[in-house]
């Protein structure tokens, strides 16, 4: 190892920069860091479901320059080609970079293609783009509704989705902005997914909150719809059902966005990891985080704990400390809904089981708490200035007075509007 230990971070979404910001408080000048990234900007993506419904896209951009020059953080807009673990190298669209210890978090991409049909026919929630494309569409639909026009929207969770809650969020609040602007008894609502139970992944709690909001909003959902092709007016399902639209939304399969040859992967692409450090299977100084590791589970909270845990074990090897932090997996989210919205703390834990590794703890009373209120969009909107207020100022989400402040306001709303 050089003098100063050099550590390159690829990819600036939630999990490569809570690891460097993580690892700068921890370390200050005693390491050379370098984030490696296709974009000079932070996209704060969970608060781009305002897009549809009027927010400019930039609003959601965080610009990185100006907080890594301040922490004295190397920067390079580059694309990443390939990692040679044997000499400690990173191959870039801007030449290769050395490294001592390595983070990937270069994220995930959307497989439209995968089902038949959804490239030509769906509008994906995604990108920033597509968010403009859906209030296109959404702003038709109520100008139609206007001339007593009937339309029929559907919302779609297709197989390998790893994140179905942005779909949830949306569709509620689809309805509270469709009876805002006199328009919802025009249009009917229906959301299908492919899970056994609506937000399977977070318990069976949340799946009362949502089929409580589906009866109360007259949204019909159905479970176990697995789409087997989309075609221009209608979705077929494995159970031989099929179901009409006129536009049609969804939240495309997920894999790597990525693929390193000399990391190891699961059938997706996403790099096998130890549950505890995030360390790369066979690796001493290689780890992964966020939608590139293996948690089949992508949210940017757990994505935010993967970058603490990965960025403690590595600062604790070079200050010759034991890691202070590992990756517990909790969830935390808090669902928008415009008239108000839902809180959800959910622990989540190892089964050991290939097939369905993890699932929610649901013994574990004291952190496994559900909420519904108009309150809660204080929540949301404190959180929605909060991280990117952290990552424009160079600082880690979980760290320092204001993330114990934070927490605080969140354990109190918690005790009292949640169960």
């Amino acid at each position: 190892m050089s003098a100063r230990p050099r550590i390159v971070v690829l990819g600036g979404g939630f999990g490569g920069l809570e690891s460097l910001f993580y690892l700068k408080q921890q370390l200050g000048d005693r390491a050379d860091l370098t984030l490696v990234t296709n974009k000079p900007y932070f996209l704060f993506k969970p608060n781009t479901i305002y897009i549809p419904f009027g927010e400019p896209p930039e609003k959601y951009e965080v610009d990185l320059k100006s907080p890594l020059n301040k922490q004295g953080i190397r920067l390079l807009e580059a694309t990443v080609h390939q990692i040679d673990r044997d000499s400690k190298t990173v191959e870039t669209t801007a030449g290769r970079v050395e490294y001592d210890h390595l983070v990937v978090a270069t994220g995930a991409r959307m497989c439209i293609d995968e089902i038949p049909g959804m490239a030509a026919h769906a509008i994906t929630v995604w990108t920033p783009d597509d968010m403009l494309t859906l209030r296109d569409r959404i702003t038709r639909i109520i100008e139609n509704a206007r001339h007593r026009e009937h339309s029929r929207i559907l919302f779609l969770v297709p197989p390998n989705n790893r994140c179905s809650g942005p779909l949830y969020e949306m569709v509620c609040m689809l309805d509270t902005h469709l009876r805002r602007h006199h328009a919802r008894d025009h249009v009917t609502l229906t959301f299908a997914t492919k899970e056994g139970a609506f937000i399977e992944a977070f318990g069976p709690r949340l799946n009362s909150v949502v089929a409580e909001e589906f009866a109360e909003r007259h949204i019909t959902g159905h479970i176990d719809h697995v789409v087997t092709e989309i075609l221009p007016q209608s979705v077929r399902f494995q159970n031989s059902s099929e179901l009409p639209y006129d536009l049609l939304i969804s939240f495309p399969p997920y894999a790597a966005a990525s693929h390193f040859s000399g990391l190891p992967t699961d059938d997706r692409g996403f790099v096998t990891v130890d549950p505890s450090s995030r360390r790369v299977a066979g690796s001493d100084s290689v780890y992964a985080v966020g939608d590139t590791a293996d948690f089949p589970i992508k949210q940017a909270f757990l994505a935010l704990l993967q970058g603490d845990a990965a960025g403690d074990h590595i600062a604790a090897e070079i200050l010759g400390r034991n890691p202070d932090v590992d990756f517990v997996p909790t969830s935390m989210c808090v669902m928008e809904q415009f008239d108000k919205a839902v809180f959800a703390q959910v622990p989540l834990k190892y089964t050991g089981d290939s097939s369905h590794p993890v699932e929610v703890n649901v013994t574990d009373s004291d952190h496994y708490k559900v909420g519904v209120s108009p309150l809660w969009r204080v929540g949301k909107t404190a959180l929605g200035y909060y991280l990117p207020w952290r990552f424009g100022s160079g600082k880690p989400f979980h760290a320092g007075l204001p993330w114990k402040v934070m927490e605080l306001g969140l354990k109190i709303m918690s005790q009292t509007m949640a169960e």
